[in-house]
């Protein structure tokens, strides 16, 4: 006999709980939506009114029976009911977090609509329901709808999100009754709660933890038998601390409810150590044999293991000392200042007669721009300004600068330091680009410090510790930028022989050759410095210069374990602007914010900070992370592409990369900046698609180029199709053979049989990121530029040492290197030979004259590019046998038979290789006679 199903939630429930068992009921129409034994006052009046309209049970009569599925909403705790035993399972479907795991054999609930972060429970179940476009009657809707509105505040509190939003919006269109809602959520408390109010009112303790402010309402109220969710409500209202913690001593137990109103203070963890739950926002617990001040003290002692400081200016502002303006200055001149360094607003200072300096006031660009657009861009800065001289300590609070931008309507603050010196300034986008970090940042921001040490070796990382610390020690800051974090965030690093160390960038908030120096000093090794550009290179593997540091030899280079890099290049922060497109920038020191600022995408603007104080810290102001994990290549700004348009063909081969996908908005720009591609100079290009090509699968990003229309603005003939991606892995199909011969046992006899599967790899500095190194000594990039101009190359070509239209204008647009050229002069050579080298009556002699003029890796590609069997079978046999077949005999031969040193020896040896290659003489007797004759004949007509 099949037992029954039943649904239960937690004691003392509330909507969020009894809406929850509805809709539990409304998705399994066959289980049992079972009450808890306590509701809260609120719920108990709104059942009294339409409990006829529901199907919930009373515990007491639940019918007798097995049970074996219960389904817990709101809850992972509760009280069993009748007929559940060990054959019982067990289904959670609840939005609070946890970090104990589930007892063995409990299910947690699968949902479709995203991960369960919901401002209230019931909204994961209503998301069912409008998916399966179910209809529900005016009371359903209106209990369902006020599970939502008490849980997340009327929508209002900031643990709401959009799908706690969508669903609402449907229960009202489904018919929820608001003044219901309305009426229940803001139910009159009762005497006892009034007195317990004032209690807790009278009795609250205000106090700072970690910068917040904590408040603590504690009572004795062992009469009291009413819900304190509500007071907790009130009080939350009323104070508007940063947290608070209602903590009641009961008949038996002390109740503790939790609130917070900043991400900085998670109540539901620290709720969960005390035994009880709930999510960040909102929590509770009930503690058993202790006092009122027992509990306060153990609450205190967690808040401060979880509690973190809240932010600073520090933290967003962008550092150094901020650009200004003169209060003389024309006010043509600020906006042009404005328009190359793309700030909104710039500081206006006053110059003293005693040579100091005072703010005045501040320039926006609005200001400028409608100074200028009424023709009076020539009048001082002072005349349009906004006056004033706000400031603001490094120190101070985030919620400080908000009231100082709302106070002072300025949307750029300067910074100042203990002694009113400037050292940076925050905007209004730094402070809403806070707040929507803030939102998210529990979820989204990794623990990048764990993620170093498992990727570094211990040589590795006390490497990068010393560099920080180093900075530290003179008052700067140093971070590791760009394709490093952005590969590490993104898992691409195994950490073995040291493979996390390629291609990492230094960026120092300060003098970076100053830092390499010290550096120098401390651990010994060479730096060579570019005092122009602030750049040092600290060289670490060179004999003559080593390593003096103990703790950097062990494990590191000396012992054969995992590498130390050959070196560290160290930058200074910096800016840049482009004076028009396409040129290369002027390049002036900034910030790691505007160093960061620069770069081509959002996804390389990632950075991790190695200060001691500061180890491991994400820097993302630019949305970088949320890029990287949504798989989007996003630009900085609308002009990306225009001041630097190698950045499509990036952009493409980022995407193809990392299977990510150009943002829709970033594509528009990509395609409206694609003719300037053709204004980018030849080496820029030439190496932008070398990357392509050193990529694992080129073929993606190349045919992704030729639909975006990039391939023609580079040359109006250059095309890919399905058949290059073909061709493409081909190539790598015989590359991999190839190696594996190589690599063989008996290496030579592969070589021997392989025929033009057989051949030497490239040198190793022409391997690509993750592809094939190349083939018979060829650079990959070579092959691949081989395979895609063939078709472009004429079936009928000039001589061996001419070159076509095409491959002149390709050569020049590209500045291509002579070996590339000369790869596109051989391969067309073979395929205007192609009629001859596909005819039957070809002797093998004349196919050898043909393949001798070219080098083997053009019948490798060949025999890839043309599908004729007859050909690819003359190739192979070219490449295994004939040409291998020489003659035997050789000029001091020809000598001892009287034939006069001269030209005459090659066209005899020759004569001899083609007799031998068409089976005419066999060598050795008739290969002699042979010789013997045509000396005769050479003799004889002289």
């Amino acid at each position: 006999m099949r037992g029954q199903t039943v649904i239960l939630t937690h004691e003392h429930a509330d909507f969020d709980a009894l809406a929850s068992l509805l809709g539990g009921a409304l998705l399994f129409p066959r289980a049992v939506p079972v009450l808890p034994w306590k509701l809260q006052r609120n719920v108990e009046a709104f059942l009294s009114l339409y409990r006829n309209q529901f199907p919930f049970v009373d515990p007491r009569h639940l019918l007798r029976g097995r049970v074996d599925l219960a389904i817990l909403v709101d809850t992972r705790t509760f009280n069993a009911v009748k007929g559940m035993g060990d054959q019982t399972r067990h289904l959670v479907i609840d939005h609070h977090t946890a970090t104990e795991p589930l007892p063995s054999g409990w299910e947690i609930w699968q949902e479709a609509f995203g991960p369960h972060t919901t401002g209230a429970n019931t909204t994961l179940l209503v998301e069912r329901l409008l998916h399966q476009n179910r209809g529900l009657t005016q009371f359903q809707a209106t209990l369902l709808a006020l599970g939502i509105y008490e849980d997340t505040g009327s929508l209002l509190y900031p643990s709401t999100t959009h799908r706690d939003v969508r669903c609402a919006a449907w229960l009202v269109e489904q018919g929820a009754r608001l003044e219901v809602i309305r009426r229940f959520m803001h139910f009159p408390p009762t005497d006892a709660q009034k007195e317990l109010t004032k209690q807790l009112t009278e009795q609250a303790e205000h106090l700072k933890v970690a910068g917040q402010n904590v408040l603590f309402a504690m009572a004795e109220a062992p009469d009291y038998d009413d819900e304190l969710s509500g007071l907790a409500h009130r009080l939350n209202e009323l104070f508007d601390p940063d947290a608070l913690f209602v903590v009641v001593s009961l008949s038996d137990t002390v109740q503790v409810v939790a609130r917070s109103n900043t991400d900085a203070i998670d109540v539901g963890k620290i709720a969960e150590e005390l035994g009880g739950g709930g999510h960040p926002r909102a929590a509770a617990a009930l503690l058993n044999d202790v006092t009122v001040a027992e509990s306060r003290e153990r609450i205190g002692g967690l808040l401060a293991r979880y509690a973190r400081a809240p932010a600073d200016v520090a933290q967003i502002m962008s550092k150094g000392r901020p650009r200004t303006l003169e209060d003389s200055m024309s006010v043509s001149a600020a906006a042009e200042l404005m328009q190359r360094y793309g700030h909104e607003g710039f500081p206006v200072l006053h110059a003293g007669e005693d040579g100091s300096s005072s703010l005045v006031g501040i320039l926006t660009r609005r200001e400028a721009d409608r100074t200028i657009s009424h023709r009076l861009g020539k009048l001082p800065v002072h005349k349009v300004m906004i006056q004033g001289s706000h400031t603001i300590r490094a120190d101070a609070p985030v919620s400080a600068l908000h009231g100082l931008m709302i106070e002072s309507g300025w949307g750029q603050i300067p910074v100042v330091d203990a002694e009113g010196e400037m050292v940076g300034i925050v905007t209004r986008t730094d402070l809403l680009k806070l707040w929507g970090e803030e939102r998210e940042a529990g979820q989204r921001i990794p623990d990048v410090s764990r993620e170093l040490e498992q990727i570094l070796s211990a040589s590795q990382h006390r490497l990068l510790w010393l560099v920080g610390e180093t900075a530290a020690e003179t008052g700067n800051a140093v971070y590791v930028v760009g394709g490093f974090v952005r590969d590490l965030l993104f898992g691409r690093f195994d950490g073995d022989d040291g493979a996390a160390f390629v291609d990492m960038d230094l960026v120092v908030e300060g003098d970076a050759i100053e830092l390499a120096e010290r550096m120098q000093a401390q651990c010994g090794g060479r730096i060579v410095t570019h005092a122009r550009f602030g750049t040092a290179k600290w060289i670490l593997d060179e004999p003559d210069y080593p390593l003096t540091c103990p703790d950097l030899q062990k494990g590191g280079l000396r012992d054969g374990g995992a590498q130390l890099p050959s070196h560290l290049d160290f930058v200074t922060a910096r800016t840049e602007f482009y004076t028009e497109p396409t040129v290369l920038p002027t390049v002036e020191q900034g910030s790691i914010k505007l160093d960061l600022h620069r770069r081509d995408f959002t996804i390389n603007t990632l950075a991790v900070a190695l200060t001691p104080d500061r180890w491991g810290d994400l820097l993302d102001f630019y949305g970088g992370l949320s890029d990287l994990q949504s798989g989007r290549i996003r630009v900085l700004h609308s002009l990306s592409f225009v001041d630097d348009p190698t950045r499509i063909l990036r952009a493409v081969r980022y995407e193809q990369r990392f299977g990510f996908h150009i943002e829709a908005r970033t594509q528009e720009h990509l395609v409206d900046a694609a003719q300037l591609v053709g204004r980018v100079t030849a080496a820029r290009i030439r190496q932008e698609l070398d990357r392509i090509f050193q990529e694992a699968m080129p073929e993606d990003a190349i045919l992704r180029l030729d639909e975006l229309g990039i391939l023609k603005q580079i040359h109006p003939e250059l095309r890919a199709g399905p058949e290059f991606a073909v061709r493409s892995v081909a190539l790598r199909d015989r590359i991999e053979v190839s190696e594996a011969g190589n690599g063989s046992a008996d290496g030579d006899q592969a070589g021997r049989n392989g025929g033009l599967t057989a051949g030497t790899s490239s040198p190793p500095e022409s391997k690509g990121p993750e592809g094939p190194s190349g083939i018979f000594g060829t650079p990959i990039e070579r092959l691949y530029w081989g395979l895609l101009v063939y078709d472009l190359l004429p079936a009928k070509g000039r001589g061996e040492g001419e070159t076509t239209p095409l491959e002149s204008a390709l050569s020049e647009r590209l500045k291509l290197r002579s070996k590339t050229r000369q790869l596109m002069r051989e391969l067309r050579l073979v395929k205007a030979r192609l009629p001859e080298l596909t005819d039957l009556r070809i002797r093998p002699s004349e196919v050898v004259a043909i393949l001798d003029r070219v080098q083997p890796v053009i019948l490798l590609l060949v025999s890839l590019l043309e599908e004729d069997a007859l050909l690819r079978e003359r190739l192979d046999c070219y490449a295994q046998s004939w040409r291998h077949i020489q003659s035997s005999l050789n000029g001091e031969d020809l000598r001892r038979l009287g034939l006069p040193v001269g030209p005459a020896y090659g066209d005899v040896l020759r004569a001899l290789r083609s007799a031998l290659l068409d089976g005419e003489v066999a060598a050795g007797d008739a290969e002699l006679m042979l010789a013997e004759k045509l000396v005769r004949e050479r003799l004889a007509a002289v």
